[in-house]
């Protein structure tokens, strides 16, 4: 078996000829369709590709795009952003996380004003990190904020794994962990009173890969045996995407309704079933967990179990993080963006108020968010 390199997963998947070969076979297979087809793609990642190559231009019209919840910065509600905050303002306190979380706003400002105040904040690139940093501020206590979908959930438990098995005394997790199919249901048959009252417009969803190469693609059977709705597991780069919409396309065209894989020279059904051990050994599921701009999702976090309770900053800390919600702006309505409701331009303080620079609502508290892709990119439209 060819063994695989990493340049195999992204070249050619730039390819002009190739995208346009694409669209042209579905803008004939689109003729066929009796209405607009509303594809969501779950992940900013898709996102960013579909705006950057401009790849609505290339799509005919009853092809819509409905952007998805984004990436787990983009969903972090303001509440959990203080609670990081305040962890970080503690004296004896040295919080890491990763980058993308240095300018989320929170109701007291981002980690980047924490640490224009003093505070000790270290961005990395693995959880890894902490291990060295642990051992050299010995007399700190090592925060790790964790933040990410099924994807970077092992490497929190492998790290999590190590301190334990080294006796590492001085890192604790704060878990911010959310799982993707859940989500998803919430999209179509929601029962939260934040967003319990829309005509629901998904059609049929991309589903991220790689979420899938950690939980596999069989997370998502319900979506096609229950709502109906099929899913085409996606790559993120242009090729994989305007393939994917093929896939759907000719779902729809078929009268089928299947769960399919487009990104198989990674994506299993079954996943990677050492890692998903991993995860199940240290983390449950939180009963609710609330997305920025959705509301209370049902089962869609994660925590540590109650075993590993001492490593866990929201116990040790429990005294000085408040638990009330925090609501974003009014004139925000990065809900009804991701329902399908509205586009970012349709926002009144798209592009004004609310930037990349000073962001307002999920949408555009990261570059994977839809209205910062709107942002950077809307005038490929």
């Amino acid at each position: 078996m060819k063994e695989l390199q990493l340049h195999n997963l992204y070249n050619n998947f730039r390819d002009g000829k190739t995208i346009k070969a694409y669209a042209k076979i579905i803008a004939k297979d689109a003729q066929k369709l009796d209405k607009t087809i509303n594809i969501m793609e779950v992940c900013g990642g898709h996102t960013h590709t579909i705006m950057k190559f401009g790849l609505p231009q290339l799509l005919p019209s009853n092809i819509n795009f409905i952007h998805g919840p984004g990436c787990p910065v983009c969903i972090m509600p303001k509440e959990r952003i203080d609670h990081a905050y305040i962890l970080a303002m503690q004296e004896d306190v040295i919080l890491v996380t990763l980058g993308d979380m240095i300018k989320v706003p929170g109701s007291n400002g981002s980690l980047q004003n924490a640490r224009s105040k003093g505070a000790d904040v270290k961005f990395v690139y693995s959880p890894m990190e902490c291990i060295k940093i642990a051992k050299e501020n010995p007399t700190k206590t090592i925060i790790f904020f964790a933040i990410g979908f099924e994807t970077t959930t092992p490497m929190t438990a492998v790290l999590l794994d190590q301190v334990i098995k080294q006796n590492i005394p001085n890192i604790l997790f704060h878990i911010n962990h959310v799982t993707v199919p859940e989500v998803m249901k919430e999209l179509i048959d929601s029962r939260d009173i934040h967003v319990d009252s829309y005509n629901n417009k998904i059609d049929a969803f991309l589903g991220p890969s790689h979420v899938s190469v950690i939980a596999g693609s069989k997370i998502y059977e319900p979506f096609p045996k229950k709502y109906g709705r099929p899913v085409v597991v996606s790559g993120f780069e242009p090729v994989d995407v305007m393939q994917g919409i093929s896939m759907i396309v000719k779902q729809f065209i078929e009268n089928r309704c299947e769960l399919e894989i487009q990104y198989k020279r990674v994506v299993t059904y079954e996943g990677n079933l050492n890692a998903q051990a991993t995860i199940d050994k240290y983390f449950e599921k939180v009963s609710l967990f609330r997305w920025r701009g959705l509301g209370n999702v049902p089962d869609s976090g994660l925590k540590l179990r109650d075993e590993y309770a001492k490593y866990n900053a929201e116990v040790v800390y429990k005294d000085i993080l408040p638990i009330s919600e925090i609501e974003d702006h009014k004139l925000c309505i990065c809900g009804d963006i991701l329902r399908g409701m509205a586009k970012p331009p349709e926002c009144t303080i798209f592009g004004t108020a609310c930037k990349p620079n000073s962001p307002i609502g999920s949408c555009m508290v990261s570059s994977e968010g839809a209205c910062s892709a709107y942002y950077k990119y809307g005038n490929l439209l």
